[in-house]
């Protein structure tokens, strides 16, 4: 597994909210919905993201935008056009004086906007809810990442903007799967410039021996991994896996395992009815009170108190840990 490939392993889209865009001038929509990840294509037209922190950024049509919760934004035609319309948790829509929008702006399936003839077409797709394997990634991203149609490519925007307006049978699965793959390539491209500052783990992927360290961990975490064995599976001596590991990657390579594996563990305890027991084993713990007490540890709650956190719906991002960036 590759740590791209971790941001979507697990909690992949499911039932994403996903919708069209169409919008004529004058327009501002203000985003409150507190979702973890979204990722926004321009088509035509002309529109601008106005972050609460940050400058505002223009997308033009080919443009790419993922905008990471829970930080609220503006989407509009114009920085200075005032919003007339809020989306708040799971797509609702209202006037700012709370009068719903959804039936109002209705154009059909998965379209939305003022006007059908509108000069501005945006294809929004939305992740509601994070997967703590995609953690580190997301701790990793800026509030908004900008892409433009230069700086990116993927044959499958037309495909997203074809199949987004349809309501074909099984078609939510098809629009989650291709939202992941644009995510993928978009991110590909994000972290490829120098200036995204990609974490010390994302570049250690590309080192022969810490690469492959990362990739037997990562893919079998249940193992009863020590410095030796992982050694051994790398070709080199416990001592030059551990120094080069630590340099690399900003901590010792059981260090990241124990990380990994709570990470996992949190996901499967918000994902899954598993008891706590059956998760502790799965993730290579002996049972669940040595798991309980590593998690606590290292998350600051209880498996049993991040479950309840998570069944309220609730997102808070991970606390950036210097020791993996």
């Amino acid at each position: 597994m590759d740590v791209l490939a971790g941001l979507l392993d697990g909690p992949r889209a499911r039932g994403a909210f996903l919708l069209r865009m169409v919008m004529a001038p004058p327009w501002s929509v203000r985003v409150e919905d507190r979702a973890p990840l979204a990722l926004m294509c321009l088509t035509e037209g002309e529109a601008w993201i106005v972050p609460d922190a940050g400058e505002p950024v223009l997308l033009r049509p080919g443009d790419v935008a993922i905008a990471r919760g829970p930080a609220p934004y503006t989407i509009a035609d114009s920085p200075t056009t005032a919003p007339t319309a809020l989306v708040g948790p799971g797509g609702d829509c209202r006037t700012l004086s709370g009068e719903p929008l959804a039936e109002r702006m209705s154009m059909g399936v998965r379209a939305w906007g003022n006007d059908p003839e509108g000069s501005a077409v945006l294809q929004v797709g939305t992740y509601p809810m994070a997967g703590e394997v995609s953690g580190r990634l997301l701790a990793a991203l800026p509030d908004l990442v900008h892409l433009r149609a230069d700086e990116w490519s993927c044959p499958l925007l037309p495909v997203f903007e074809e199949e987004i307006g349809r309501d074909d049978p099984g078609q939510s699965v098809m629009l989650d799967r291709i939202l992941d793959l644009l995510l993928v390539v978009a991110l590909r491209a994000w972290f490829s410039r120098p200036e995204a500052g990609a974490p010390a783990w994302y570049r250690a992927m590309g080192d022969p021996v810490v690469g492959r360290a990362l990739r037997l961990l990562q893919d079998d975490p249940a193992h009863p991994w020590t410095v030796a064995s992982l050694a051994a599976k790398c070709g080199v001596s416990r001592a030059a896996l551990a120094r080069r590991f630590h340099e690399l990657v900003g901590e010792p390579p059981m260090a990241y395992l124990t990380r990994w594996r709570l990470d996992l563990a949190a996901d499967l305890l918000r994902e899954s009815d598993a008891t706590v027991e059956a998760i502790a084993r799965k993730v290579g713990y002996g049972g669940a009170f040595a798991f309980s007490s590593a998690f606590k540890r290292v998350r600051g709650v209880s498996p049993q108190e991040h479950r309840t956190a998570g069944a309220g719906g609730t997102f808070v991002l991970p606390q950036r840990q210097q020791s993996s960036l």
